[in-house]
């Protein structure tokens, strides 16, 4: 019977109180929203790092921190979908009066926001920014002075704003988004008026340098701060502080095989460790929970976190069979030639289109590092993924009945 509390919070944004590690960079976003309010100059930085690392948990956190301080104003706008600069102020300055609700100061935003403020929902018990579009235009274009109007009416409570652009993907393939933002930075920079505005960036890697290649100026203004993998250390502690929250203990294999199939990406040990949690019975981890949390959390983290293309293709019968028959794993980089061995002969002749199908889909790349028949893995969670799927396949038969990526 599934449970009613988990510790673990697949799929969304991890609150403040279960947040493991990141330490150096937490102080480095602090220090940057801090310097906002102590200098009145711009500070903008880009949060980067591969998908389910945990970009927006830790975004959120900064949010929370930000908040403690009464000086400064959070703002965490998730722009998924957003690809106009229009949608984009309607999205953040709407996030904006969803962040006053309750707030001493909420009334002064709705009085700012004026007609623009809407009563929506069951008995218009909620609201939402809803500017007409040649305001939204107008709101773009005098951004700066928005923002200033903002803490101008704001002053009694806040000095200084930290603004939160998450999920950018629409708006990084934009020349008008790479253009404006410059010129905005510029705009604050440059002006006599001071703006304590901190700007947070959120997206992959490639979005940054889709950013630059389109404005390259953007290079000096956005200061890169990546987010890596949790180390094992780390994810030990993840685990050991989350399933003793709950009132369960963890026998030491049994979270060595978590912390493996882990791979330090927040997003498959929330998924893992939720499977594993509504899986226990008696508050006690073992390693025959251990596994089976992970082969119940393999289907959710495919249908979740995989492009469904992607899941189709590995699950597969055609494919599957190669993932049952290799006594091995993938590693991150691998070589054809290291995996043929231990294939069969129906196995070894679609393998190499098993190879090419994945080359497709953006699971694996070309390495050239790896010489002649050198592979690497696009990101960790198709990785894992396959490690997942591939000890899940063996355990299914049999095969398996303990492991991790590594073994």
């Amino acid at each position: 019977m599934p449970k009613d509390y988990s510790p673990f919070t697949p799929g969304r944004p991890v609150p403040a109180q279960q947040f493991v590690g990141r330490a150096t960079e937490v102080e480095r976003l602090r220090r940057a929203t801090a310097a906002a309010v102590a200098t009145g100059r711009v500070q903008v930085a880009f949060l980067e790092g591969e998908r389910g690392i945990g970009k927006s948990s830790l975004a959120s956190l900064i949010q929370a921190i930000a908040g403690r301080d009464p000086r400064m104003l959070g703002i965490h706008s998730f722009l998924g979908g957003v690809s106009s600069l229009e949608d984009m102020a309607q999205r953040i300055f709407d996030r904006l009066l969803q962040e006053s609700a309750g707030q001493s100061w909420h009334e002064r935003i709705k009085a700012l926001f004026g007609d623009h403020v809407k009563q929506v929902g069951l008995f218009g018990v909620s609201m939402t920014f809803a500017a007409p579009r040649r305001d939204l235009k107008q709101l773009v274009h005098h951004f700066a002075p928005a923002l200033r109007n903002l803490l101008a009416a704001l002053r009694e409570q806040h000095r200084g704003i930290l603004l939160v652009l998450d999920d950018i993907n629409g708006l990084a393939d934009s020349a008008a988004f790479a253009n404006w933002f410059k010129s905005f930075v510029d705009e604050v920079a440059t002006a006599r008026e001071p703006l304590p505005v901190c700007i947070l960036l959120v997206g992959l890697q490639e979005r940054r340098y889709s950013l630059a290649a389109l404005q390259p100026s953007l290079t000096r203004v956005l200061d890169p701060i990546e987010i890596r993998p949790w180390p094992a250390l780390e994810t030990r502690e993840f685990f050991s502080s989350a399933f003793a929250k709950a009132g369960c203990s963890v026998e030491p294999d049994a979270l060595e095989i978590l912390v493996s199939f882990a791979g330090g990406l927040p997003v498959l040990a929330h998924e893992i460790g939720d499977a594993v949690f509504q899986a226990d019975t008696n508050d006690t981890i073992d390693t025959d929970d251990a596994m089976n949390g992970v082969f119940a959390a393999a289907d959710i983290v495919g249908r979740k976190h995989l492009e469904p293309r992607v899941f189709q293709a590995i699950r597969s019968d055609r494919y599957r069979s190669i993932l049952q028959t290799l006594a091995a794993p993938f590693e991150f980089q691998f070589k054809r030639s290291d995996l043929l061995p231990p294939l069969g002969a129906d196995e070894a002749r679609v393998f190499d289109s098993f190879l090419r199908r994945m080359k497709e889909l953006g699971v694996i790349q070309a390495d050239p590092d790896g010489g002649r028949g050198g592979y690497r893995f696009d990101n960790r969670i198709h990785h894992l993924y396959i490690c997942i799927e591939m000890r899940a396949a063996m355990g299914r038969r049999g095969r398996v009945t303990a492991g991790g990526p590594g073994t």
